[in-house]
């Protein structure tokens, strides 16, 4: 449940504009100008308790305190370092990154496509920063998280051996943005250590909010340079990579100066006439400075000489900086993989820019209740989080196809912060329907397991994989569309982000079910009973003619008890308490004849509803046969309540036995009762308007009798 007041909050804290870049988060609650402020008054420099120079602020494993790789390190500030140390000199560029001991160069890469876009450079690294005017050894950066701005504070005590800074360090050596921002961005993820491997998108994402694609060279969109070209006028950050086939190949150089295992920056495309023909060249950047290819249109190559004066002074370029010219059939032959970050509307201003429209969603994926996995799970793959997107607009496009563009990126959270605790990427995808007309405009319809089992995908991503994101481009005709984000395999508790980019405006909206009762009344009038079952009740009820709670769990456990075909720990006092509470008209606190016989009548549809919804015949109930069930019986719940009844009312295993069962039909028909109908439909109102979140959640929890308590790259193939 504190997940679900955490997500309530969240939006409310959105809805004031907390998390965009002008109003950061403060990470772990650190201001930096009161910080800043207070190390000037006091005359010391700032020293970080949230991130101090210690062993487990540098790793975990290969950089752990015991590591012999951590050895010999010391702490040093800048001004230690050098005799001027600069934050910035003049503008900060791409040489000013080169990579160090830390496998990282996924981030580098990232780093330098950011220097060449200004105006997305100054809204991760404040300019208003250095070690001259007003220095408090204490510098600030901003980075994009799932959804929000967070502003990370550091100081600026760096890892150094031998006098030289271990990781990032600018090529010229006294200037430290680079440096500084990487230690920011390793607090921001729990170490060094965790920034050890990745994808360059992931670092764009973080530095500009955008959304990353990737294209397999080998397998090359045919108008993929037009994209490129496009990308770039955008704005759009780029990296390539070339696979490696073993350990052994990890940064390994090719007999043309290409490095495998390695990130590099894609910095321009142009093209230029060449013996009578256009060709098509592409601009790499290697984040180390140096080692560039040397095949056809490297600095010193011959086919210079045979483009015009202005194209050879605009382009060539005959320094061995890390950055040179290839061609793009080269580039397609030699590297395996490029990533593009399309960039947020606000990321961009002018009206040069073309923009994307964009669309958002936070959610999760919990064991039993909406953790469905992939189609591979026909019986669970329904249960998971769905989403519609509603395309009207088609493209406005050159190429005369009438589509509408979008592009989806699945992201799940937290998950290199709690490398250290052991924890990994989940393998997740998605999927995309085309929504029948018999659902269209509906958005509390949560579609179930037969319309996945009698209809195929319009569309899904590429592949399940252990990224931190899963991002592909769609072009779809005008329609609505169900978009289905899930683990590979069902039961995977984690948190997911999801966005949608459109070229042209789209509705996109969590749809799930409502909540609501249809419970059927039994109206039975005492004519009605039978003979026999008066005089059984006649012996069960003793002197009195009623049947307390105490009597009515000896009645039932009696009968269950002789069962074979459900598993049952027998009812408890308390379930037995709600039956009654349920039934009891007079409010004597017991069941009369009547009563009684109402109360029978529902436990005898209960145990054939609970029989018929065993498919396996185990003698109790899986968690989505619970949900099947929760639904046959005349209620419909969204996923928040189901969360809520799997957790009060399962076991470790995620299986429901009947005492269980019929304490939680009987508990949902009492807060359906005209008794509760008032305080149930105040709860709901109070979901999206109550300014104390937290309070209402637990007041839910409280009606359920449930303990609230915490609710929640390998390739896989989908049949």
């Amino acid at each position: 449940m504190s997940g679900i007041a955490a997500k309530l909050q969240h939006s409310r804290e959105k809805a004031q504009g907390i998390g965009t870049n002008s109003h950061a988060v403060k990470y772990l609650n650190q201001d930096y100008e009161a910080l800043r402020n207070s190390c000037l008054e006091r005359g010391q420099l700032f020293e970080d308790e949230c991130f101090e120079p210690l062993a487990s602020s540098l790793g975990f494993n290969e950089l752990g305190p015991h590591s012999s790789k951590v050895r010999g390190i010391t702490w040093m500030r800048p001004t230690e370092l050098c005799h001027n140390p600069k934050f910035i000199v003049e503008n900060a560029a791409r040489t000013d990154i080169c990579q160090g001991a830390l496998g990282d160069c996924w981030l580098l890469a990232a780093i330098a496509s950011l220097t060449l876009n200004k105006q997305v450079l100054s809204r991760v690294v404040p300019h208003d920063q250095s070690f001259d005017e007003s220095y408090a050894g204490i510098f600030h950066f901003e980075f994009w998280q799932f959804g929000d701005w967070v502003d990370v504070v550091v100081d600026d005590r760096l890892p150094t051996r031998d006098g030289k800074l271990l990781f990032v360090h600018s090529e010229e050596g006294s200037e430290f943005w680079s440096a500084l921002l990487e230690k920011a961005y390793a607090k921001l993820n729990g170490c060094y250590e965790a920034l050890s491997g990745g994808s360059t998108t992931e670092g764009f994402e973080d530095f500009t909010g955008g959304i990353a694609e990737r294209h397999e060279l080998s397998n090359p969109d045919p108008h993929l340079f037009k994209i490129i070209k496009k990308a770039l006028d955008r704005g759009s950050l780029l990296g390539c990579s070339i696979d490696i086939t073993s350990a052994a190949d990890s940064e390994a150089v090719t007999h043309r100066k290409l490095v495998k295992g390695h990130a590099y920056s894609v910095t321009g495309a142009d093209q230029v006439e060449y013996r009578g023909r256009m060709e098509e060249l592409i601009r790499i950047r290697n984040p180390w400075g140096q080692v560039e290819w040397n095949g056809a249109w490297s600095d010193n190559s011959s086919e210079w000489r045979y483009v015009s004066s202005d194209d050879r002074q605009r382009l060539a370029n005959r320094s061995e900086d890390g950055e040179f010219w290839m061609s793009f059939s080269d580039f397609l032959r030699q590297y395996s993989r490029l990533e593009i970050c399309n960039l947020t509307p606000d990321a961009l201003t002018g009206d040069e820019y073309k923009k994307w429209a964009e669309s958002e969603f936070e959610d999760t994926w919990r064991r039993g209740v909406s953790a469905g996995g992939c189609r591979n799970y026909p019986d669970s793959f329904w249960m998971n989080p769905q989403f519609v997107i509603k395309l009207d607009e088609v493209d406005d496009d050159d190429d005369g196809d009438e589509g509408c563009t979008f592009i989806v990126g699945l992201m799940q959270k937290d998950k290199r912060r709690r490398r250290k605790m052991g924890e990994d990427m989940e393998t997740i995808g998605f999927a995309i329907y085309e929504l029948p007309e018999e659902y269209s405009g509906q958005r509390q319809v949560h579609l179930k397991k037969n319309f996945f089992l009698y209809n195929c995908s319009a569309a899904r991503s590429e592949t399940f994989i252990n990224l931190r994101e899963v991002c592909s481009r769609f072009c779809l005709p005008p329609g609505e569309y169900l978009i289905i984000p899930s683990t590979f395999q069902p039961n995977k508790n984690a948190d997911f982000y999801m966005r949608v980019f459109s070229e042209k405006e789209a509705d996109f909206q969590e749809i799930d079910d409502p909540v609501d009762c249809h419970v059927e009344q039994i109206n039975i009038d005492e004519d009605d009973i039978s003979d026999r079952f008066k005089r059984l009740f006649g012996q069960l009820a003793g002197h009195d003619v009623e049947i307390s709670m105490f009597e009515l769990q000896r009645i039932l456990n009696r009968v269950v008890t002789k069962r074979d075909d459900i598993k049952t720990n027998g009812f408890s006092m308390a379930t037995c308490r709600n039956m009654v509470n349920l039934l009891d008209k007079d409010g004597s606190g017991k069941l009369g004849l009547v009563e009684f016989k109402i109360l029978w009548t529902k436990i005898e549809k209960f145990l054939d509803l609970y029989r018929e919804r065993d498919v396996d015949r185990s003698g109790c109930m899986s968690s989505s046969e619970m949900r099947t069930a929760v639904e046959a019986a005349g209620f419909s719940l969204n996923n928040s309540l189901h969360q809520i009844i799997v957790a009060r009312y399962s076991e470790p295993d995620l299986t429901i036995d009947f005492d269980n069962f019929v304490s939680c039909l009987v508990r949902l028909e009492s807060l359906f009762s005209e008794s509760l109908s008032t305080h149930l439909f105040i709860y709901f109102f109070f979901l999206h308007q109550c300014s104390c979140i937290h309070h209402m959640v637990f007041w839910f929890c409280f009606l359920l009798q449930q303990t609230p308590s915490r609710p929640w790259t390998m390739m896989r193939t989908v049949r």
